[in-house]
């Protein structure tokens, strides 16, 4: 029986770190929605030095608009995709 509560409060001594990564692998589509943001933001500070005669302001809208529909549309596929493998993968059972 103290085995169990061992192993159970060891559990809570993870770190950040750990808690990020159990995390990225349970929400797949998160973790690219999360990396898709990053990805798009970088390459708008890469361009920002280049972007000619456009606006600034231009330029901020732009991203602005391109990293968050990043994120929705990873969490959109990952939200269709569970409800795939919820409904229509799943085997039904015989009555």
């Amino acid at each position: 029986m103290s085995s169990n509560t061992d192993l159970s409060l060891s559990s809570y001594d993870e770190g950040q770190g750990s808690k990020f990564i159990w995390k990225a692998k349970e929400t797949l589509f998160v973790s690219i929605g999360m990396a898709g943001f990053a990805a798009i933001v970088a390459y708008g500070l890469y361009k920002l030095k280049s972007r000619g005669n456009t606006n600034m302001s231009i330029h901020l809208i732009h991203m602005r608009v391109a990293a968050p529909g990043f994120v929705v549309g990873a969490m959109t596929l990952g939200m269709g995709y569970c409800m795939y493998q919820e409904f229509w993968a799943k085997p039904k059972p015989k009555p």
